[in-house]
């Protein structure tokens, strides 16, 4: 995974559109009660059908097996995103359970927490790392320290996470080298609700910055 650039929190066709069309590789869908940007898992596949180029992602938090299969049987994603307290153990059930490749976030408050991440490199498939307290769902606009990953490499593809703008994000990409990035509140005119301009702008300055890294 190279250049991966994810929108998160779509609630609607216009978003997603959006994002497909402006270079998106990842769309993620919230399917958590108290996000405000949550939808059933009906509504979201009738949203990512509406393109092949963009891998549809179901966030979900400290899920029930019940709550994963009915995500599952009507929205088939292409990754299901852990967002909660799920351990190494958790990780790897849900991806026998359910056959689909797992991310899991982290929350980076400081140097213990790469241990925390360290501890999942073997059960994930890709690591998120975010700066969102770990009872909350994500896109809370909150940067970290990003020198906590400067130099790091992981066995793991990984996605940069938390308060990514159209302002900061290319900044971010030159000082962590990530194989992704995923933004959610950044590029929303109000709470829940995407700016299609937020969101061309930071596709094309995430894939610029990406490009700058990649040149010899």
């Amino acid at each position: 995974m190279r250049n991966a650039i994810k929108i998160c929190g779509i609630t609607t066709p216009d978003s997603f559109d959006c994002a497909a069309q402006a270079g998106a590789t990842h769309a993620g869908f919230a399917f958590i009660e108290r996000s405000p940007r949550v939808i059933t898992p009906t509504a979201a596949a009738a949203i990512a059908c509406r393109s092949n180029a963009i891998d549809a992602v179901a966030l979900v938090m400290n899920p029930s097996d019940e709550h994963l299969l009915t995500i599952v049987s009507a929205f088939r994603p292409a990754l299901i995103q852990l967002h909660g307290h799920e351990t190494p153990s958790r990780v790897l059930d849900v991806k026998a359970r359910f056959g689909i490749p797992v991310m899991k976030a982290i929350p980076l408050a400081g140097p213990a927490d790469l241990a925390v991440a360290r501890s999942h490199e073997d059960a994930a498939d890709i690591l998120l790392f975010d700066a969102a307290p770990k009872d909350l769902p994500g896109g809370n606009g909150v940067t970290f320290d990003w020198s906590l990953l400067a130099g790091t490499t992981w066995r793991r593809p990984w996605f940069l996470s938390g308060g990514l703008t159209p302002e900061n994000v290319a900044d971010a990409i030159y000082q962590t080298r990530p194989g992704g990035v995923d933004v959610s509140s950044g590029v929303e005119r109000a709470r829940g609700i995407k700016d299609n301009a937020s969101t061309e702008a930071f596709i094309a300055s995430a894939r610029h910055a990406f490009s700058a890294i990649a040149a010899p």
